[in-house]
């Protein structure tokens, strides 16, 4: 099984960028396809993004195109979301996710193994 560390949270100004990484043990993080999520406080767990599992195709959420980016480094087994242009409705604690097969990205229950999140708080 693949254990999941998410990092780099914190607080930034509206405007500004962050880059979260997703460390990932075991040595073959390129069996599976990643998945970022995230949840305000009070709210539902929502779909930011996902990557597939050799970083060839990505999708996003339609409120964060354009801001967000991931990528996938398997040299270090991590994968990342850049996240630019930042608003203070992007605040919430940002949860990365795995699963061998993935046929919808945008699923939470699609993915077996999950971080346990970093906090990112956007200030006006």
């Amino acid at each position: 099984q693949v254990q999941l560390v998410e990092s780099g949270g914190g607080l930034v100004q509206a405007g500004g960028s962050l880059r979260l990484s997703c460390a990932a043990s075991g040595r073959t993080f390129s069996s599976y396809s990643v998945g970022w999520f995230r949840q305000a406080s009070g709210k539902e767990r929502v779909f930011v993004g996902g990557i597939s599992r050799n970083g060839g195709y990505t999708k996003y959420a339609d409120s964060v195109k354009g801001r967000f980016t991931i990528s996938r480094d398997y040299d270090k087994n991590t994968a990342y979301l850049h996240l630019s242009s930042l608003k203070p409705e992007d605040t919430a604690v940002y949860y990365c996710a795995a699963q061998f097969s993935v046929s919808a990205y945008n699923v939470p229950e699609e993915y077996n193994y999950w971080g346990l999140g970093t906090q990112v708080t956007v200030s006006s």
